[in-house]
């Protein structure tokens, strides 16, 4: 994928967009990728003893899939310079039906001179908001060329 152009971009342009859905089998792979075991995030008895509504998805398992799209969309992860979150609600992923996250990512401004783009993301579960105020800010410099020797 090309680099995009900031350009051609407008404000309020949907660059990408994206649909998660995430299951019990999902969390615990999480789980063992990050070294976050908390059993919040797998059983149901847990998450209901703390005053929980049922298993949550990890918070940060949430952010990464948000930033994908964006990721993906620019065409090389080292291009987001930022990425910011608040969480806002949490994501419940029931065991038999799981979840869907939807994402959808926005041209929020445009930065001609330092050539950044900020992305604003609509992160949702049963249509509502999910992760607030994320923004991604993505440089589209042209990369320096290396020259080897």
């Amino acid at each position: 994928m090309t680099t995009p152009n900031l350009s051609t971009l407008t404000v309020g342009e949907v660059v990408a967009s994206r649909e998660f859905a995430l299951t019990r089998d999902s969390l615990v792979r999480y789980a063992g990728a990050s070294g976050d075991f908390n059993p919040i995030h797998y059983r149901d008895e847990v998450a209901v003893s703390v005053g929980l509504p049922g298993v949550l998805a990890h918070g940060m398992l949430t952010m990464g899939l948000a930033v994908q799209p964006v990721v993906d969309w620019a065409g090389d992860p080292a291009r987001v310079v930022d990425y910011q979150v608040r969480f806002t609600r949490p994501v419940l992923v029931d065991g038999v039906t799981g979840a869907l996250v939807t994402v959808t990512a926005k041209v929020g401004a445009l930065n001609a001179e330092a050539q950044i783009v900020r992305i604003d993301l609509t992160v949702t579960f049963n249509e509502q908001t999910v992760l607030g105020k994320a923004q991604a800010r993505v440089s589209l410099a042209v990369a320096p060329v290396s020259v080897v020797a």
